[in-house]
């Protein structure tokens, strides 16, 4: 397994320490091998673990570590990891508007880059931050095609973040229970991966959960989250559809 499977592998798994041991050895590697790619990748796995532990300085320091690489190595698809954590970092702090720009242009690089699967992904978080600024209508249309795409393609690792996009749609129509029981399937849809949320999408679960505890009380959403880890992710959605 190279290098990139095995961080991310272990980054999915919630292996930290493992993580950090991994991207601190290949940054001495790749360095002393003239390897921008091995890197890029272990700079982005680095930043990645710093907005899992919720300092968000020090990855987007991290971040744009890796991007500097990328830049004097003047291959642009090494862009794309360290420029999705850069909008990460603005999608979680709160500066949405920057964020939206930034998976904007992410979008536009993966689309000259010919990666579909990135794209879609990208769609999702981009329709997150719609969401967040308040526009319901546009991001519903983006989440829609980005679970179209996905459902169609067979992209099963990417199930999961659409559970999590429709709990996110869901609570922000203000309908709770409904959040609950999709943030439930979420949790069997990564358990089914054996991987736990990024951190951005962990953020968004804790708010549908905070929200639906306050709308609708600890119990009653404990309950409809527990029953929705019993459903299938694509009946489930597309049961959800109104």
């Amino acid at each position: 397994m190279s290098f990139s499977e095995s961080v991310r592998s272990a980054f999915r798994r919630g292996e930290t320490d493992t993580v950090v041991r991994l991207s601190e050895a290949e940054i001495e590697r790749a360095q002393a091998a003239g390897d921008p790619a091995g890197e890029v990748e272990a700079r982005y796995s680095l930043a990645r673990v710093a907005l899992r532990g919720g300092d968000l300085p020090r990855g987007e320091a991290r971040a744009r570590e890796a991007l500097a690489v990328a830049l004097r190595s003047g291959d642009r698809s090494l862009e794309e990891r360290p420029r999705h954590v850069l909008a990460a970092v603005a999608r979680m702090s709160g500066d949405l508007g920057r964020a939206r720009v930034l998976y904007q242009d992410s979008i536009a690089l993966n689309e000259a880059l010919d990666q579909p699967r990135m794209v879609a992904s990208e769609m999702h978080n981009l329709a997150l931050c719609e969401l967040g600024l308040g526009n319901l209508a546009v991001a519903t249309q983006l989440l829609a095609e980005s679970r179209q795409r996905i459902f169609r393609n067979g992209w099963t690792d990417f199930v999961p973040y659409v559970c999590v996009a429709g709990a996110a749609l869901a609570s922000a129509e203000g309908d709770h229970e409904r959040a609950a029981r999709l943030s439930g399937v979420a949790d069997t849809a990564f358990a089914a991966l054996g991987q736990v949320p990024d951190p951005d999408d962990a953020a968004d679960l804790a708010a549908v959960r905070t929200a639906g505890e306050r709308a609708i009380g600890v119990n009653a959403f404990a309950l409809a989250r527990a029953s929705g880890r019993h459903l299938d992710p694509r009946t489930a959605l597309d049961d959800e559809q109104h």
